[in-house]
């Protein structure tokens, strides 16, 4: 009995860096939040007194892992220094929405749509109007989900897809998703 109590704890450590090396959850790249922001546009209206920067025709925005890009948009960053992204695309050229994800360097979340909008604080990531939004790993596609809306939050690991509030039942499904089992690319790292 003696050797099961030494061996118990050693067993549930064991045990539980298994679980941990199994389930590895992949976030959004930590690092991203301690980076500066770096906007490239045809125009940038700012006013640092609020915090609010109004950008307009050809927007890149990087901070750290992170690039947006737009037709129009706006940052604002809220007194704890967290940025709200809105940005909007053109029938012509889409927003888009790109994150490294925390853990392997070659995982990301990209995602495109008339209109998006990113939460640094809350980490939510919502896409509208014909949206898409993919999960790469080694630039190969795991996940892709389509829809008119939607939702992606990092800090819950879940995503959503929204049909339009004016949506007619013969209409749907509006929504698709290609979701590859997690065991198969665990065993294929």
């Amino acid at each position: 009995m003696q050797s099961l109590k030494i061996n118990l704890p050693f067993a549930l450590l064991c045990l539980a860096l298994v679980v941990v090396n199994v389930f590895q959850l992949a976030y959004a790249e930590k690092a991203d939040q301690d980076k500066p922001i770096i906007l490239e546009a045809d125009k940038v209206f700012g006013n640092d007194t609020t915090q609010v920067y109004d950008l307009n025709g050809d927007i890149l925005l990087v901070k750290g892992s992170i690039i947006v890009t737009g037709e129009d948009g706006q940052i604002r960053i809220d007194p704890q220094g967290y940025e709200f992204i809105d940005v909007k695309g053109t029938p012509e050229a889409v927003a888009t929405f790109r994150q490294r994800r925390e853990g392997r360097a070659d995982e990301f979340m990209q995602g495109r749509s008339a209109h998006a909008t990113y939460d640094a604080k809350t980490e939510l990531l919502t896409l509208t109007g014909d949206a898409t939004l993919r999960r790469l790993l080694n630039m190969q596609m795991l996940d892709k989900l389509t829809g008119w809306k939607i939702e992606y939050d990092d800090v819950k690991q879940y995503y959503r897809v929204i049909p339009p509030k004016d949506i007619k039942p013969d209409d749907l499904p509006v929504a698709r998703a290609i979701l590859t089992p997690r065991r198969k690319v665990l065993l294929e790292k």
